[in-house]
C-alpha cells in the first residue's frame, strides 16, 4: 500500500538569511467568526512613522485573528490620557487600546500602551515595551497578544513562527517566519527535496529530514547557532520525526529492519528503541501534549486508520473508524481534540475530532489538504493545500468558521508547522 507524499517527512539544514521579498507569504482573510468582539485601536502618540507602524501591525494582527471587529477609535489615544468612552460607546466598542511612542536616551523606543473596559470605563493592562526600530512588527504582535489574552481569556500566537517549505523550479527552501507571513527566512535551500519541519517544544531547534545526501536523513538544527546534528541516519529511510513533549526524545519512522516501523529516539541520536511492531506500514508519530501516547497511522487493519500506542510501547488502541482513509494525526495543545486528514467523497480534508465524544467534523471545503498544525493555544490549525494547481497554506479555527489562504506567488508551499508560544 502507498500513502500520498506527505506520509513521509523530510527538512533540511539550515544557515539563516534574508528572503527575497516577493517570495513572502501573503495572507488573505476568506471567513470571520460569529460575534466578533468589537474593539478599538487607537492612533499611537508619539513619533508619527513608528506609531503608526505598531498600530497597523496590532490592528491587523486582531482583524486576522477572525475573533475582533476593528471599531474606529476617532483619533489618537495616549497612554496617560482617559478614552472617550461616550463616544466610543455610540460607536460600538467594547474595549480600547491606545499607547505613546518615545525615543529613551540609548536611541530604543519605549512604547506604553494601556487596554480599556469601555462599558465599565474600566483599565485592564498598561505593559511598556522597550524595543528598537527594526522589532517594530514583533512589539506590535506582543501588544496584540497582550489584548488577545485580556479580551478572550487565551493565549494570543501573534508572536508566533511558522515553518513551511517553498518549492520552485529545482529548488526548495524551508522558511521560518512570523504567523502573519512577514519576516520570513531561508533556514535552508537545497535541490533535493524538504519536507515535514517539527518544531522542539521550546522553539529552539527544528527537526527535520533531508534528501540531500540522496537518502532521507533525521537532522536536528539548533536555530540560534545554526550548528545541527544527526539524529538518525540507518540503513533505508529515516523519516517523520515528532518531538516529546519534554524535547528529549523524537518519535521516528525507520526502515532499517524492513517496513516503516516506529522508533524513538534521543535528540542527540542515541539510543534508538522500537516501540510498535506490525506486518504493515506504520508512519506519522505524535506525541500527545502528556506525553503518555503516540497517534500514528498504519494500514495494519488493511487501510490507514489512525492508532495510538503508550510513549513505552505495547498494543495499539484503533482511534478512527468513519471512513476507509484517515491519515496525519495532530492531537490539539489540551489533548482533547484530534486533527487529521480524511478521504471524504474522493476529496483529502481536514476534519477534527472531539476525543471524548468521537464526534467528527469536516473543517475545510478544499480537496488535497495535507499536513495540519496546530496553533499553540489551539484556536486555529495550519494546513497544506492546492488551489489552481499550485501548493498553498490555509488556516482554519477549530469551529471551521474562521479561514485564511496564505500564499507565496509563483511557488509552492507545503509542509506547515505552527511553533510554540514565546514565553
Amino acid at each position: 500500500m502507498k500513502f500520498p507524499r506527505f506520509v513521509l517527512a523530510c527538512t533540511a539544514g539550515l544557515t539563516l538569511c534574508a528572503a527575497a521579498a516577493h517570495a513572502q507569504l501573503t495572507v488573505e482573510i476568506t471567513g470571520a467568526g460569529a460575534n466578533r468582539l468589537p474593539v478599538a485601536i487607537a492612533d499611537f502618540a508619539g513619533e508619527r512613522i513608528v506609531a503608526q507602524a505598531l498600530a497597523s501591525v496590532v490592528r491587523a494582527d486582531l482583524d486576522r485573528s477572525g475573533l475582533f471587529r476593528l471599531v474606529e477609535a476617532g483619533g489618537a489615544l495616549a497612554d496617560t490620557a482617559t478614552p472617550p468612552f461616550e463616544d466610543l460607546k455610540t460607536r460600538g466598542a467594547d474595549a480600547v487600546a491606545g499607547g505613546s511612542v518615545t525615543t529613551s536616551a540609548d536611541g530604543r523606543y519605549e512604547t506604553r500602551m494601556r487596554l480599556f473596559d469601555v462599558p465599565k470605563q474600566a483599565a485592564l493592562g498598561n505593559p511598556t515595551y522597550l524595543h528598537t526600530g527594526t522589532q517594530l512588527r514583533a512589539t506590535g504582535h506582543r501588544i496584540a497578544d497582550f489584548i488577545y489574552e485580556k479580551l478572550t481569556g487565551e493565549p494570543g500566537v501573534f508572536s508566533t513562527r511558522i515553518a513551511y517549505v517553498v518549492k520552485s523550479t529545482g529548488r526548495f527552501e524551508l522558511k521560518i517566519a512570523d504567523a502573519d507571513g512577514s519576516n520570513d527566512q531561508a533556514a535552508l535551500a537545497s535541490r533535493e527535496p524538504i519536507i515535514s519541519p517539527a518544531w522542539s517544544p521550546d522553539g529552539g531547534k527544528l527537526a527535520y529530514v533531508s534528501f540531500e545526501a540522496k537518502k532521507p536523513v533525521v537532522y536536528v538544527h539548533d536555530l540560534a547557532s545554526g550548528r545541527r546534528h544527526v539524529a538518525a541516519n540507518f540503513k533505508g529511510s529515516n523519516s517523520a520525526p515528532a518531538w516529546s513533549p519534554d524535547g528529549k526524545q523524537l518519535a521516528v519512522v525507520l526502515t532499517k529492519d524492513g517496513s516503516s516501523q516506529l522508533y524513538v529516539v534521543n535528540a542527540d541520536g542515541s539510543g534508538v528503541t522500537r516501540i510498535a511492531t506490525s506486518s504493515g506500514i506504520d508512519t506519522e508519530p505524535r506525541w500527545s501534549p502528556d506525553g503518555q501516547f503516540i497517534y500514528f497511522t498504519s494500514d495494519r487493519g488493511g487501510s490507514p486508520q489512525i492508532y495510538r500506542i503508550t510513549a513505552s510501547g505495547g498494543n495499539a488502541e484503533r482511534i478512527t473508524f468513519e471512513g476507509s482513509y484517515n491519515v496525519t494525526p495532530r492531537l490539539s495543545p489540551d489533548g482533547k481534540s484530534l486533527a487529521f486528514i480524511a478521504r471524504n467523497g474522493g476529496r483529502f480534508q481536514l476534519a477534527l475530532m472531539d476525543l471524548a465524544t468521537k464526534q467528527t467534523q469536516i473543517l475545510t471545503d478544499s480537496a488535497k489538504d495535507e499536513s495540519p498544525s496546530f496553533a499553540p493555544n489551539g484556536r486555529m490549525i495550519l494546513y497544506a493545500t492546492e488551489i489552481g494547481g499550485r501548493g498553498v497554506l490555509a488556516a482554519v479555527s477549530s469551529d471551521g468558521r474562521v479561514k485564511q489562504k496564505l500564499s507565496v506567488q509563483a511557488a509552492d508551499v507545503r509542509e506547515p508547522a505552527w511553533g510554540p508560544l514565546v514565553r
